[in-house]
């Protein structure tokens, strides 16, 4: 049964399908998807073209927002728009340390797990296409990671689409996950520094915040042990728009004095622990390496591998000298799953999947150097999350592609650029541009 109900400017209409949790065994196990259909009001009973928008992530549903701001109101002049929640997150057979016990023990739960990649999703979106269009070729739109599964798309059923919009998600076709952090740090390196350089009062603040941790104890309300590679975690901010002065505020207001002594503030462990917590996403730490695992070399916790390759990255070394403290990025280490009560349970299953050796490629470069599809894409300049030169390199491996390369905005421009990027890059794709 599908409900239909009204925000303001919007008809919202919620509908649910059933697909294979493994599409190569389609009379196997089946698991729910949940998306979102929206239509402009005024638009609601017209025959429209759709565009299916694919979230970044891996492991976060699909927006939820409120009338039609940003990117979606401009869509929506022209589109039914499916908002899909990617298996395995929001209403769509959710994946946690709640649920995964369900599957069995850590080996099970990982088995589970290789299924929730890029091309799984894609998948997905061709086994519910017919439904939702009756067979009609529909837009995709993938943000980030869904930019990741839209060029997978692209590879594996580009009968599939009518145009693939990508932003800030062109992904490398075949570098490992060690290729993708050796040039992550640096980048984030000069993310650090510039936010320095914008307000250079952090660079103490965020040391006496270090040096706190490296010698105090401190656990977040929710039972999240609060370490100095957490606190530098914080550094995944930097990469969007606002990122620098959210930071920046939540730095200027971390100590409280108290009749014990001076401790940090109940105000700013707060909003760390928000910052912190995997609770609303645990996918995103669990498969996130695995997203560049497409040959027999294990991912092997790389980031924190890599990390070990960058020194200037280790707190304790920063303190002892008088080196600023460095945040670090997108990146998920195993400690992760030792802080955090979300993922504790899901330590062994993290393990596992980090050992695999039998993952399968997501992209086929012979079929996208021979592609049909109208294919656009923005690439953000020093793009914190996804390496500039990885997707200027796949960019030319795919046939057809235009690319607007712009530092205009950050990695989340599409959100942050109201409706200015999605009409830039449909008027690309229309050779209007």
């Amino acid at each position: 049964m599908t409900l239909s109900y009204r925000q303001p400017g919007v008809v919202l209409t919620d509908r649910r399908f059933t697909v294979p949790l493994d599409h190569d065994h389609p009379r196997g196990e089946m698991i729910e998807l949940y998306a979102r259909e929206v239509v402009a009001s005024d638009k609601a009973h017209q025959d429209l073209p759709w565009l299916l928008y694919l979230q970044g992530g891996p492991g976060f549903g699909a927006d939820r927002s409120v009338g039609r701001p940003g990117w979606l109101g401009r869509a929506l002049k022209e589109y039914r728009v499916l908002l899909l929640d990617q298996r395995g997150t929001g209403h769509s057979t959710p994946a946690s340390r709640q649920t995964l016990p369900l599957r069995g023990g850590p080996a099970e739960q990982a088995d589970y797990l290789t299924h929730f990649r890029a091309d799984s999703i894609v998948r997905d979106c061709e086994a519910i296409r017919a439904q939702v269009t009756g067979g009609v070729p529909w837009t995709v739109l993938g943000q980030s990671f869904g930019g990741f599964c839209a060029t997978s798309y692209l590879s594996l059923a580009p009968e599939g689409l009518a145009t693939a919009v990508i932003t800030g998600g062109l992904p490398s076709l075949d570098a490992h996950a060690d290729d993708i952090y050796r040039a992550a740090f640096p980048r984030v390196e000069r993310k650090v520094t510039a936010h320095y350089a914008r307000y250079p009062q952090d660079a103490e603040r965020a040391r006496r915040i270090a040096d706190h941790l490296l010698t105090h104890d401190v656990v977040l309300p929710n039972g999240y042990r609060l370490t100095v590679e957490a606190f530098q975690s914080l550094g995944i901010v930097l990469g969007t728009g606002d990122g620098t002065h959210r930071l920046h505020y939540l730095l200027e207001d971390a100590f409280a004095r108290t009749p014990q002594g001076t401790t940090l503030s109940d105000a700013f462990l707060e909003q760390v622990q928000g910052m912190l917590s995997y609770a609303r996403h645990p996918l995103y730490a669990l498969i996130h390496e695995s997203i560049y695992g497409q040959d027999a070399r294990p991912t092997a916790w790389s980031a924190e591998r890599v990390r070990a390759e960058f020194p200037q990255f280790d707190a304790a070394k920063a303190l002892a000298g008088d080196e600023p403290l460095l945040f670090t990025g997108e990146s998920i280490h195993p400690w992760m799953f030792d802080c955090d009560p979300a993922l504790r349970p899901l330590r062994e299953t993290a393990d596992l999947l980090a050992a695999r050796t039998d993952w399968t490629p997501l992209y086929d470069p012979a079929r996208l150097a021979a592609n049909d599809v109208p294919v656009v894409a923005a690439v953000f300049h020093d793009d914190m999350y996804v390496d500039t030169a990885h997707s200027l390199r796949t960019a030319r491996a795919i046939r057809g592609l235009r690319t607007w390369v712009t530092d205009e905005f950050e990695h989340d421009g599409v959100r942050t650029g109201g409706g200015r990027v999605l009409d830039r890059l449909l008027a690309l794709a229309r050779n209007e541009a």
